[in-house]
């Protein structure tokens, strides 16, 4: 269903266009900085509880924090501390002789555990080739796993354990914008122990820029940049109208920023927008997002969301008669989302699809005269991976080959190229020079990936794709497709 907020902020003046205010500004206090009077605990010794209670606290100051009150009680209530004495431990100077180990937390249960699980199959069809071939100088890669349900107060907890309990190297891995902003916080807080988040799979702002883009590394595109394709394209064909339909979080707000920039550009507004909330299931009825966008006669619909609501959206439009052109961003999965549509279809499989176009930021699966799809397709079908059992909670189809675990791929092969590029024993000290040490390197997809301390994203392409005889392909002409 859609918010209250989400239809007031539409239905008050949808056809002439909407702009809500902007969210709240980044704080210039630092973020992670705990209540006034409060101190650290006893000889500066730190337990994961006092780090939930500090970490959570100090999110207060962040503009995507929610209900953080019962955040902080709930994550403090079912945390263990740590053994007595225990400090951040020596693995910041460096990893063990046999291994590198890595944080993840992901989503590999709810409605979006096929965007974890695709990314870490991915990256691990990768690493598998790695840790057969000898490792990186000697050393497995070994990932550590914990499930989030891509929610964001699981996030942080794990990730406290991650860095405090499990002492791992640094974060890969992870899923969402909701869930790596409130980690953000925590990397600035705890900054002297140099802390890395690696190629998250989103593409929002808050790891991009101060405070937080220095503890951040990013490959793919930004969602700044999908949005802002996405709205010139349909412009350039005349679809100068356009409605977001986007989910009620850090997420969402991100994607409708990029959206309400782009259109500015051009002279125009949001047309309209509808909200739902993280979670929703394809199962869920989005006849009044619908209605909502209806009435402000779009030219188009731009979605910020995860598949199963994106899916649903798109299903109730087209059953609700809004035909017009759908876009998802690349978080979306879109070989998820196809998958419920196709499902939901009848007798005609590509009923909910001619109007889908989704932004992508790699290349296609589909074309292996781009040097690194046979590489990674190869690989996936040599290893097969799997999540591991104990984090499976409800069945999931993995895909042969998605968009989602080639992203997974790239972001492995460029970490293991890093990795090797420390010189002598892994230290977090050594990383930034790694990376800033990666000067047009060809990951094989047609484009250079260069890093610097003020060039933090590795990747600036977005694709398009739409559907084609059941799968998605890439879109080569949008006057002939939508005008």
């Amino acid at each position: 269903m859609a918010t209250d907020v989400g239809k007031e902020r539409v239905l008050s003046g949808s056809r002439k266009g909407t702009q809500p205010s902007e969210g709240p500004p980044v704080p210039e206090r630092d973020p992670g900085r705990g209540p006034a009077g409060s101190t650290p605990p006893p000889g500066g010794l730190l337990t994961r509880r006092s780090a939930i209670r500090a970490g959570l606290a100090g999110l207060l100051g962040a503009p995507f924090a929610t209900s953080l009150g019962a955040s902080a009680a709930s994550a403090a209530s079912s945390s263990r501390p740590l053994a007595p004495g225990l400090r951040w431990s020596g693995r910041s100077q460096a990893q063990p002789d046999d291994e590198i180990l890595l944080g993840v937390s992901a989503a590999f249960s709810g409605p979006s555990r096929g965007l974890g699980t695709e990314l870490y199959r991915g990256a691990m069809s990768c690493f598998g080739q790695v840790n057969e071939q000898g490792g990186v100088n000697g050393r497995r890669i070994t990932p550590k796993l914990y499930d989030d349900g891509y929610q964001p107060d699981p996030c942080v907890e794990n990730t406290l354990k991650l860095m405090l309990e499990d002492e791992v190297f640094l974060l890969f891995g992870y899923v969402g914008t909701p869930t790596v902003t409130r980690v953000l916080p925590l990397l600035k807080k705890f900054q002297d122990q140099q802390m890395y988040i690696f190629f998250p799979f989103t593409g929002a702002q808050p790891q991009r820029e101060p405070p937080y883009g220095e503890f951040a590394f990013n490959l793919r595109a930004s969602y700044g940049q999908e949005t802002a394709g996405l709205v010139d394209n349909f412009v350039r064909i005349g679809r100068r109208r356009i409605a977001v339909f986007y989910q009620a979080d850090a997420y969402g707000r991100s994607g409708w920023a990029g959206v309400r920039a782009a259109l500015a550009r051009h002279g125009e507004t949001i047309a309209g927008e509808a909200t739902y909330r993280r979670g929703t299931q394809f199962t869920s009825v989005m006849r009044p997002q619908v209605e909502i966008l209806q009435e402000a006669s779009p030219d188009a619909v731009i979605c910020v969301g995860a598949y199963a609501a994106c899916a649903a959206f798109a299903r109730d439009a087209m059953d609700l008669g809004l035909h017009v052109p759908i876009a998802n961003l690349s978080f979306v999965g879109s070989e998820n989302l196809l998958s419920l549509l196709v499902e939901a279809s009848r007798d005609d499989p590509a009923y909910y699809t001619p109007w889908l176009v989704n932004s992508q930021v790699v290349p296609s699966y589909e074309d292996t005269s781009i040097p690194v799809v046979p590489e990674y397709r190869d690989l996936m079908d040599r290893y097969d991976p799997q999540v591991p059992e104990e984090l499976v909670v409800e069945p999931y189809d993995p895909f042969p080959y998605s968009f989602t675990s080639l992203e997974g791929y790239l972001d492995a092969k460029l970490l293991t190229e890093i990795l090797r590029r420390i010189d002598g024993t892994p230290e977090r000290s050594k990383l930034n020079d790694a990376v800033f040490s990666v000067r047009n390197y060809d990951l094989g997809i047609g484009e250079m990936v260069s890093f610097a301390p003020d060039r933090r994203q590795g990747l600036q392409s977005v694709y398009y794709t739409v559907v084609e005889d059941g799968r998605f392909v890439t879109l080569n002409d949008w006057e002939a497709k939508f005008s």
